[in-house]
């Protein structure tokens, strides 16, 4: 067996953990938003159209931000088809996904299900085939009071009060050339900073995103980022990163993607403090890391349909264990990162990259990936500590050597309880992990759970929604100065530690 161990201490941390950590995305991608959060001949559907059984499921995993409308979608998305009474909104085309979208679910009702689901609404605007006056037009709409056209026109829509939307997006992966409207970095700059600067005249509190890099791996990641920034950085708050991951028969770098992700950030991070530094600013650009996931990309040529289809089955991947722990991972790593991340946003919420699946008329139930996601925002509180992880290695085609465990703590000093999160990359040895607690005397362990299977690609079904879950930890001791516990091959773990008494 391998042996780790982890050192922390509550007076070394890094940053208080961020809610918007736990963020989601939904997309008018796939069925997504129509039969995933919006079917209403379904069962459980409410007065809204909405699934009450996804509803429960996405409360209880912790989502505390979405992002909307998109996504490719929004850079050809007219906000104005998706207002007002369905019966006489439009049917569009939609060419990112080659779908028929009739807006029977759109801005109005996105609040209004944000709302149900206890979640803080991101709104994402159109920089592609629109522009600087779409973008304030959408804004007026949304949070202005009231005793303009625009902001009267929502309440004529039933929304007497202002939706008071608080996070924007400058469009979306504006760098890639499939996208609607796809800019060079210079003229994107210019357009992100006017439109910034003109929402700020309606609202200068507003938190502002600008589009980064598509992925790390784009020829212009890092060129993209300085341009843009230069033109746009008192204007703006954060700028997106993008980072989606799958394995591709290399199991042993898939495992390690999050050392990529880790890079990704330092990068962007680098290099809007480069840009901090040459324009002489005091104030420092976040990261607004707005999808990220595991998502088996290489096999979406063969899902988007020839013909135009309305909510085509997309990215309907059943999430397998080895996926599991490779979520769990990121989730590590945004954490690890709380000082600068500020946002992030698991791409998608349902059926279509997602961690809940539902069925047209069926049931919805829970992938691998939504357990990682949901111990992490339920355990993580207080502060994130810098954890000190002496592991082993192992080689990695993509990665050189890289860790067998990684983890992250947190620490939250009003009820002093202690959580850690870890994972296993081995795929065939176990890890005893060791944990020195003297610096939190008179802990005990409130709770261990493993996620981990005998079968690496186990995955949950419609027909066994249980298959892969938390349980309880077999291998898990705590004697009050060290915890021990056993890190099986491939798996996520979440621990919990308490005050005795």
């Amino acid at each position: 067996m391998l042996r780790a161990g982890i050192s922390i201490d509550p007076a070394f941390t890094v940053a208080p953990v961020n809610r918007r950590t736990f963020g989601s995305f939904v997309e008018h991608m796939g069925r997504c938003v129509y039969t995933g959060i919006h079917e209403p001949e379904h069962p459980t559907a409410d007065e809204d159209g909405f699934r009450q059984d996804v509803l429960e499921l996405v409360r209880e995993l912790g989502v505390s931000v979405v992002r909307y409308p998109g996504g490719n979608f929004v850079s050809g998305y007219r906000w104005e088809d998706g207002v007002g009474p369905v019966s006489g909104r439009p049917r569009r085309l939609d060419p990112a996904w080659r779908s028929l979208e009739p807006n029977t679910f759109g801005l109005d009702e996105f609040v209004r299900w944000s709302r149900k689901a206890g979640v803080e609404p991101m709104m994402a605007v159109n920089l592609g085939t629109r522009g600087l006056q779409e973008a304030i037009d959408l804004l007026e709409y949304c949070n202005h009071p009231g005793g303009t056209a625009l902001s009267d026109l929502r309440r004529r829509h039933g929304a007497e009060q202002p939706y008071g939307i608080g996070t924007w997006c400058l469009g979306n992966e504006m760098d890639g050339p499939w996208q609607l409207g796809h800019k060079p970095a210079a003229e994107y700059g210019r357009i992100a900073a006017e439109t910034a600067s003109a929402m700020r005249q309606f609202d200068a509190g507003l938190q502002l995103v600008a589009c980064g890099s598509s992925y790390r791996h784009m020829p212009t990641f890092g060129a993209w980022e300085a341009e843009v920034l230069e033109r746009a950085y008192d204007s703006v708050d954060a700028i997106s990163a993008h980072a989606y991951y799958e394995d591709t028969g290399d199991t042993a770098s898939f495992l390690a993607s999050a050392v990529d992700m880790d890079a990704q950030i330092r990068d962007v991070v680098a290099t809007a403090d480069h840009v901090r530094a040459k324009l002489g600013r005091s104030k420092r650009i976040d990261v607004s890391f707005d999808e990220w996931n595991v998502w088996y990309v290489s096999r979406l040529s063969q899902q988007v349909p020839e013909e135009w289809t309305f909510a085509p089955r997309i990215s309907e991947d059943a999430y397998t264990v080895t996926d599991a722990v490779v979520v769990g991972s990121m989730l590590i790593t945004l954490l690890r990162h709380s000082d600068r991340v500020t946002a992030a946003c698991q791409a998608q919420l349902v059926n279509t990259i997602s961690s809940i699946r539902a069925e047209p008329g069926g049931p919805a139930w829970r992938q691998t990936i939504f357990h990682p996601f949901a111990q992490a925002a339920r355990l993580a509180r207080g502060q994130v500590l810098q954890v000190v992880v002496d592991s082993p290695t192992y080689g990695t085609e993509k990665y050189g050597e890289v860790p067998v465990v990684d983890a992250v703590a947190t620490h939250d000093e009003d009820t002093g309880e202690l959580a850690v999160l870890c994972v296993n990359r081995s795929q065939t040895e176990a890890v005893e992990l060791a944990l020195d607690l003297r610096a939190f005397p008179g802990v005990r362990l409130a709770e261990a759970t493993v996620l981990a299977d005998e079968d690496r690609l186990a995955a949950n079904t419609a027909e066994a929604p249980e298959r892969v879950r938390p349980r309880g930890h077999p291998d898990a001791v705590c004697d009050g100065e060290r915890l021990r516990v056993v890190l099986p091959p491939v798996s996520w773990n979440a621990v919990r530690l308490a005050p005795t008494g």
